[in-house]
């Protein structure tokens, strides 16, 4: 694993601004479900203890469907979804690369993710192994 770097993000109007330990090689999900394919969604997980909300404390408004696991946070304000807790880590983040404001990771390794066949995928692939120091 490369060495970790911290990043800063934002949704796009600013109200959601939030600081995350990560890589500076990024291996970035690439789901099929069907939340992640509407909102054409590819992610980042780290562990939870990785991330912070600096502010945009009350402008988050949490969409969840299916089991309710999966907390879809967003910006009441732009609507942007700049991280959320995905089922698979409910230990960890999913952060969007995209919303990241800086610095910029040296690299950013995508990988397809059957999230159509989530429970398979997910046994098969390692992803909880992200969430975890």
């Amino acid at each position: 694993m490369s060495a970790m770097l911290k990043y800063c993000g934002s949704c796009h109007c600013g109200a959601i601004k939030y600081e995350v330990l990560a890589p500076r090689e990024l291996h970035v999900v690439d789901c099929n479900c069907s939340v992640c394919t509407k909102k054409q969604t590819r992610h980042f997980i780290v562990p939870a203890s990785n991330f912070k909300l600096v502010t945009g404390h009350t402008e988050l408004t949490t969409y969840t469907f299916g089991t309710h696991q999966a907390k879809h946070m967003f910006c009441s304000k732009c609507g942007v979804q700049s991280f959320y807790i995905p089922r698979s880590n409910p230990d960890g983040m999913a952060i969007m690369p995209h919303c990241l404001d800086g610095p910029h990771p040296i690299k950013m390794v995508v990988e397809k993710f059957d999230g159509q066949n989530r429970e398979d995928t997910v046994n098969k692939s390692g992803i909880r192994d992200r969430s975890k120091h």
